[in-house]
């Protein structure tokens, strides 16, 4: 395999100039990128140390870092890692890496490498365009500045004495490049080392490439826009995003599987032959995350039996075969006044009524409104960052009365302040009509936020609309935050104003091998067979089915599965059939991962659950951020399931 390394070690001679007069060291080195990836460390760093050491100097430490110029994963690795009593930082990487570390430490740092043997390739991480790849690094004589890209007019020996103000008579915005050094080397006692060097001169006949290729320069600003990582996907919503919302019929056999969402799987509470009633409960949940399931139909239980499900194979389901009269559950009556309820009745008809995070993940909602904390902001995800998907949108626009109600409710049941309905801006006419309808509102606000995916996860939108991180192993209750999905904040407003439970949902069905794609309020437990029929059927061709989005939908070999309560969408798309290369640890995924995770190393170690457990596995939302972005097309999410059951299966 090519090897596409960007630096190598300066020779023995060069380190002892450029170490003279110099003492105790810190050494950083970058474990080499755009090569064949493998799990061992680059040997730079221990070479250099042996160098230092026949020169007499002491070390007072080392590290080795994976993609040094990503500063927001060196800043994390980095933390109280330098120890007390260093005095200079020595960098071993190409020039991205060497800036990186020089606008982090308050000390001289010394380029322990040459960027000499450059193939076109260069370090991708999220730092602006540093460095020329002009293979004659001036970084030891300019504090780790570079001249030939900070300075407009690319001066090595001085500025031109055009500045005004500090800033370059080239470009206005610009900081002046030499003023820059001047102040950093003044700062840290050295201007005499740089008034002291001998005239520089540039040797134009060296190669210059252009160091960070169209498509990192294209992302690189928006790559930070709300929060750090995420990916700007084909959105695909056009099929679907203004079909008004249709009523589907009742399904003829409605089957309702126990497990729908996340926590322990309800348990049966009716029986063969039992006759039952729409909204009437039929499975009760079994645990504290867990949820009871009610008919959507009324009419007689057929079978408790396994069928198919979206996601887990088979399930424990409750075949219940329509009478077609649809008679209502005595239970199912409207509930007192939101003014008159309190938060504990709030969430009692929460739970009995079965509501679950709606955007896909089924987490019990009433276990979120008790936080047990305090709470001063409940935000409500209608972004629908997922691409192709418009369900959630057309909520937003025929049931925005809904919404408000539900948000209220949920921000009386924790006490909360503020309420933010927060949308992407590609949905202008949802955001219209939900700003006219907060304008009035007391504490509850829209928030516009662009376009990115995954924007959706909770630790994204809190991240985006109040600036709060979410530590690993935490919850948004613990910076001060709740997050609901805006079809379940619909749901809730539908139990506490009629008492119907989460009985139906809306679903888009789309794609381009869907003829007539749409948006429909579906009885949970119809087939999706039925849905997908209903738009014309699946065109011929080599078509992959998802139930959900093309990120984080289940691929389906059929279409036999039943709409549950997270069932967002239902996608026949073009079958991928890439092969997938060997790591080139191009670092891309690393860029692109929202939870500041190193996804290529859980490919690498999926065999090593101790070792995925130490880098933070379990964090991984699986997005499909690092497999849509990865240049070896590796099935990244596929290895990341297989290792966290590894890691759930340690003793």
């Amino acid at each position: 395999m090519e090897n596409y390394t960007k630096y190598k070690l300066k020779a023995a001679d060069e380190l002892a100039a450029a170490m003279s007069g110099m003492d105790n060291l810190f050494v950083i080195a970058c474990n080499k990128c755009f090569k064949e990836f493998e799990t061992t460390n680059e040997p730079d760093c221990d070479t250099f140390k042996e160098i230092a050491a026949q020169q007499g100097k002491t070390i007072t430490g080392c590290a080795k870092i994976d993609f040094l110029c990503n500063k927001t994963q060196t800043l994390k690795k980095l933390e109280d890692l330098v120890p007390e009593g260093t005095e200079n930082v020595v960098v071993i990487s190409c020039g991205l890496g060497i800036q990186t570390v020089a606008d982090m430490v308050d000390m001289p740092v010394v380029a322990a490498s040459n960027s000499l043997n450059y193939t076109g390739h260069h370090g991708m991480a999220l730092t602006k365009k540093a460095c020329d790849a002009c293979a004659q690094c001036y970084l030891n004589i300019t504090g780790g500045i570079c001249p030939i890209v900070d300075c407009s007019k690319s001066l090595i020996n001085g500025q031109c004495g055009g500045a005004k103000n500090g800033k370059c008579e080239v470009d206005p915005n610009k900081d002046c490049a030499w003023e820059k050094i001047q102040q950093r080397l003044t700062k840290q006692g050295r201007l005499e080392e740089l008034t002291s060097q001998p005239v520089q001169l540039r040797d134009y006949s060296k190669v210059n490439f252009k160091v960070i290729n169209d498509y990192v320069k294209s992302i690189r600003e928006s790559r930070f826009a709300g929060y750090y990582g995420g990916i700007h996907p084909v959105e695909g919503k056009e099929p679907s995003e203004h079909k008004a919302l249709v009523r589907f019929p009742e399904p003829k056999t409605a089957v309702f599987p126990l497990s729908m969402h996340l926590g322990a799987p309800a348990n049966a509470c009716v029986q063969v032959g039992d006759t039952v009633k729409v909204g009437q409960k039929i499975a009760e949940a079994a645990g504290f995350i867990s949820a009871p399931v009610h008919s959507s139909v009324s009419g007689t239980v057929v079978a408790i039996e396994d069928r198919p499900h979206a996601n887990r194979g088979m399930c424990p389901a409750i075949v219940i075969e329509s009478d077609g009269l649809g008679t209502l559950h005595e239970s199912v009556k409207p509930n007192k006044p939101l003014d008159e309820l309190t938060a504990d009745e709030i969430i009692e008809i929460v739970k009995e009524a079965g509501i679950v995070g709606m955007g896909g993940a089924g987490f019990p909602t009433y276990v979120k409104l008790k936080p047990g904390k305090p709470i001063d902001a409940v935000l409500v995800n209608a972004c629908e960052c997922e691409p192709m998907l418009t369900a959630d949108h057309r909520v937003l626009l025929e049931y925005a009365d809904e919404i408000i109600y539900g948000l209220k409710a949920v921000m009386k049941t924790v006490a909360s302040p503020r309420g933010v309905i927060v949308i992407e801006d590609n949905k202008p006419d949802a955001i219209a009509l939900m700003q006219e309808k907060v304008a009035d509102i007391e504490g509850m606000e829209v928030c516009v936020a662009k376009t990115k995916y995954p924007q959706g996860g909770e630790k994204m939108l809190i991240k985006r609309v109040l600036d709060r991180f979410v530590p690993s192993g935490k919850l948004p209750a613990d910076v001060g935050a709740v997050v609901c999905n805006v079809s379940t904040v619909k749901a809730i407003s539908d139990a506490l104003t009629t008492g119907m439970p989460l009985v139906e949902r809306v679903t888009t069905v789309t794609g381009p091998y869907i003829p007539n794609p749409g948006n429909f309020i579906v009885k949970i437990g119809t087939c999706a067979e039925e849905l997908v029929n209903a738009c014309g059927g699946i065109l011929p061709g080599d078509v992959t089915v998802k139930a959900g989005g093309p990120m984080m939908g289940f691929v389906q070999q059929n279409v036999s599965f039943p709409i549950m309560k997270g069932s967002n969408g239902i996608i026949a798309v073009d079958t991928d059939h890439t092969e997938p290369q060997e790591c080139i640890k191009c670092g891309r995924c690393v860029d692109v991962c929202p939870m500041s995770l190193q996804p290529l190393y859980f490919a690498k170690l999926v065999m090593d659950p101790q070792a995925l457990k130490e880098r933070n596995i379990m964090d991984c939302m699986e997005c499909r951020c690092c497999e849509t972005i990865c240049s070896s097309k590796l099935p990244l999410v596929s290895m990341i399931k297989m290792g966290k059951n590894a890691v759930r299966g340690m003793k």
